[in-house]
């Protein structure tokens, strides 16, 4: 049985027949709308989500299967107190897999110690979430056709932006990738990330809080929202929140092949009249969430 907690839970061949399988679907959804007839998904989402928990049903739906969970923690016995431990021991026996995002890191590899189902982490915390960078990667790859050689420019909030440390994370094991890590300096991306990710594999990377100065350079602009929720100090957000603003004026510097991925949901950090530029892809993004959930969900169960 597999669980899928970190990204690098996947190998970069499991990465891409998962990639390729996804693709397929796209082009081919009714060859697997009834690959998990009879099977169920349980959604247990601890803190708020719309696309992510969406996604999971739909793809779970679009594959002939079922779906039960819940969307909050207080619609769950966790506000009596039960542990994760306990919730999942539960669920083992009324769903076939699971999908969890939880406010805490690490409360996903928990579940997955108690489990007998596969346990897919949905995010946790500051932490993880792989579901978003296999997302992100059939976004990229459907779009560019590689997922090698390419500047990917990185901006907003690093420190906290869990889709980020976990496409860092991912995208370092393909040839010739460079970063630019455009935050302010109280948002960088944590130290442990910096050491132990991007130097220890001797990746190229540049941080700056200068977003039109490496506009030129980027084949993929990844654009995150400063997070109210991850903040202790509300005079810290509102001093913060507003730090970076991708704009029409600021689209003219990129290349035209650029493409703006954001993981959504976004504040303000991306003005809505860059919706109309061809180059931004976010909702497209969203689209094809749907569509790598599905491989996942038949590769964890065996089905593919």
């Amino acid at each position: 049985m597999k669980h899928l907690i970190s990204p690098l839970d996947l190998s970069v061949e499991e990465l891409d027949h998962i990639l390729c399988l996804g693709q397929d679907i796209m082009k081919n959804p009714e060859k697997y709308s009834h690959v998990c007839e009879g099977k169920k998904l349980a959604t247990l989402f601890y803190e708020p989500s719309t696309r992510t928990r969406l996604s999971f049903e739909a793809a779970m739906l679009n594959l002939g299967g079922k779906v039960l969970g819940f969307s909050s923690a207080d619609s769950s016995s966790a506000a009596k107190g039960e542990s994760v431990a306990d919730t999942i021991r539960v669920i083992s026996s009324y769903a076939d897999i699971c999908a969890m995002r939880h406010p805490k890191e690490g409360a996903p590899t928990v579940a997955a110690m108690h489990s007998e189902i596969p346990v897919i982490n949905a995010g946790d915390g500051g932490h993880n979430h792989p579901t978003q960078t296999l997302t992100d990667l059939i976004t990229i790859k459907t779009l560019m056709g590689r997922l090698d050689n390419m500047t990917v420019g990185m901006c907003g909030d690093l420190k906290f932006g869990r889709t980020v440390h976990s496409l860092i994370n991912a995208m370092v094991r393909y040839p010739n990738v460079r970063f630019i890590l455009i935050s302010p300096t109280e948002l960088m991306i944590p130290d442990y990330l910096r050491k132990e990710v991007l130097d220890a594999n001797n990746i190229e990377y540049i941080e700056t809080n200068d977003l039109e100065k490496f506009m030129p350079e980027l084949d993929i602009l990844y654009m995150t929202r400063v997070q109210k929720e991850r903040f202790f100090n509300e005079e810290d957000y509102i001093r913060l929140k507003d730090s970076f603003i991708l704009d029409a004026a600021k689209m003219e510097y990129a290349k035209k092949d650029m493409y703006v991925l954001h993981p959504l949901p976004r504040v303000n950090e991306i003005a809505t009249e860059v919706d109309n530029d061809p180059r931004a892809v976010y909702f497209k993004q969203a689209k094809f969430g749907v569509y790598v959930r599905m491989a996942l969900i038949m590769n964890l169960l065996g089905l593919d």
